[in-house]
């Protein structure tokens, strides 16, 4: 297996944004995972990486999933959203990331 160099201003573009909806609140509650939308050429390596260079905690695993964009229709033309990547990031016991907190 190649050795891979992740920088750390890729590291920091990798993770888009947080999920924070009603099934990613309770996959949270129940098995301890955070949601994530990332980067759609983002490798499970590199998002645990970037997950514990931002917010300083120790990664289990990850699982990633490809959301394929909705076909929408405006008027008589078809349209298609962009498709993008959610990962599922389970952190070690004792590990939180609370996004509260900021507020």
């Amino acid at each position: 297996m190649s050795q891979l160099i992740h920088t750390q201003d890729r590291l920091l573009q990798v993770i888009v944004a947080p999920q924070i909806t009603e099934k990613a609140t309770y996959i949270a509650d129940k098995y301890q995972q955070i949601a994530f939308k990332v980067r759609t050429d983002s490798t499970k390596l590199e998002i645990k990486a970037a997950v514990e260079l931002v917010f300083k905690v120790e990664v289990l695993a990850v699982t990633t999933i490809n959301v394929s964009g909705k076909t929408k229709r405006a008027g008589k033309s078809m349209g298609k959203r962009k498709d993008w990547k959610k990962a599922y990031v389970s952190l070690k016991p004792g590990q939180e990331i609370n996004f509260a907190a900021g507020e």
